[in-house]
């Protein structure tokens, strides 16, 4: 799969109250490392941020 990139995930949103994006997951300390350090591969969390899937299955 290759590295995921964060600003394409469903789970990477932006938090007005403090200004900033942030993942969404509650990961754990060895995985928050990761995601801090930007070394994040494979995140098994990550989800294709597609708001028109819903809509193509209708169809």
């Amino acid at each position: 799969m290759g590295k995921t990139c964060c600003e394409l995930c469903g789970n990477y949103s932006y938090n007005e109250e403090l200004e900033y994006y942030e993942c969404e997951v509650n990961l754990d300390e060895d995985e928050m490392a990761r995601f801090l350090l930007n070394t994040f591969y494979e995140c098994p969390y990550y989800q294709h941020n597609d708001e028109y899937k819903i809509v193509r299955r209708q169809i």
